[in-house]
């Protein structure tokens, strides 16, 4: 379960995407003012997290700066790590 506001949002985004929201795991590591979020989805729902070109994952990317911004640290997204 993730800790953060931004890992909630990722989750929460991924579920929407994906076609198997059971499989969607989000987790996290805290080192000071930074937050590694760890997004992990079922194998046949890469695809809908990237996205053609990376669209996607950059869009989750963005948002999830955007949240962290809120809770005054820095985060970095690994989708399937």
């Amino acid at each position: 379960m993730p800790e953060t506001m931004t890992g909630e949002l990722i989750e929460y985004l991924a579920k929407a995407l994906v076609d198997h929201p059971d499989d969607v795991q989000v987790s996290e590591s805290i080192q000071g003012d930074r937050v590694t979020v760890y997004l992990n989805v079922h194998e046949d729902d890469y695809g809908k997290v990237i996205g053609k070109g990376g669209r996607i994952a950059t869009s989750l990317r963005a948002l999830a700066k955007v949240a962290a911004v809120r809770e005054d640290v820095r985060v970095n997204l690994e989708i399937g790590h």
